[in-house]
């Protein structure tokens, strides 16, 4: 129970057997109270019912988790949001101590010249500017508390090396980057780590509608768009939500206390740097 009396929040852990669920599950299991967020119904164009964690969902999951949780509906997009996000986890549970910045938009992708200035923006609000509130948010609580603490952005082999049809999503994750290396700097002298965790392709809800796009936009069936992928990892497998989900509670770990300013690959071997 290398968690327990610690509070964790989760963002976008609202989706059933999605890789945010997997992070939280995991802390859970080993004694954090979590905060489970998600932006609970769709917004706009840019957030489907399809591709979004509902409060029902949000719900389902808190009352699942071994340990005490909580749900908070936020849209990681609004500074407010994020900043009573923050709030909901020192109000109710008593401090904060964990913070992992997994939302993302990972299912607006497009040939470079059809990519819309609307599509571009949704993509780096929620990938980089959520990611920048939420570890803003979260730094200020814990320097209060003075306890030190981990903040963890779930990035993607994307942060790494580039892909097609992923402009916007490949560049806010190398931007994620730069933004561990700077933070680390300035939060190490207060106990708190900084890092990033960088996936290879993961097949939950998300991930499965991945492989269907790249599998129509190469002519091929999944079923061999799946096995060229698997022909690529060396562990001759792609990821596992719970191999992303164990390196995030080992950062998250007192045996990580003097790592900072990481960008850990979790891929099998397929992304060496």
């Amino acid at each position: 129970m290398r968690f327990a009396g610690k509070v964790a929040v989760v963002t976008g852990s609202g989706r059933e057997g999605g890789l945010g669920e997997a992070i939280a599950r995991r802390l859970s299991e080993e004694g954090a109270t979590v905060v489970i967020s998600d932006i609970g119904a769709s917004r706009d164009a840019a957030t489907p019912d399809t591709m979004i964690g509902s409060t029902d969902e949000m719900k389902r999951i808190a009352d699942s988790l071994p340990s005490e949780a909580s749900t908070f509906p936020c849209d990681v997009r609004d500074p407010v949001q994020v900043e009573a996000l923050a709030d909901h986890a020192v109000a109710t549970h008593g401090s904060l101590d964990i913070w992992v910045n997994n939302a993302g938009i990972g299912y607006i992708m497009k040939p470079l010249v059809d990519v819309s200035v609307d599509d571009w923006r949704a993509v780096i609000d929620v990938n980089l500017n959520g990611a920048w509130y939420g570890l803003q948010a979260a730094a200020k609580r814990m320097i209060a508390a003075g306890k030190g603490g981990r903040i963890i952005n779930v990035a993607s082999q994307a942060a790494k090396s580039g892909f097609m049809h992923a402009q916007a999503y490949t560049s806010s994750k190398h931007a994620l980057v730069g933004l561990v290396r700077s933070a680390s700097i300035e939060l190490g002298p207060e106990g708190i780590t900084v890092n990033n965790v960088c996936p290879n392709h993961v097949t939950t809800g998300l991930g499965k509608w991945q492989n269907e796009h790249f599998a129509e936009v190469q002519g091929i069936s999944v079923e061999e768009y799946l096995k060229r992928m698997a022909a690529r990892i060396p562990m001759g497998r792609p990821g596992l939500p719970q191999d992303t989900a164990s390196a995030i509670a080992f950062l998250c770990s007192d045996e990580a206390i003097y790592i900072t300013g990481e960008s850990m690959n979790v891929s099998g071997g397929e992304e060496p740097h």
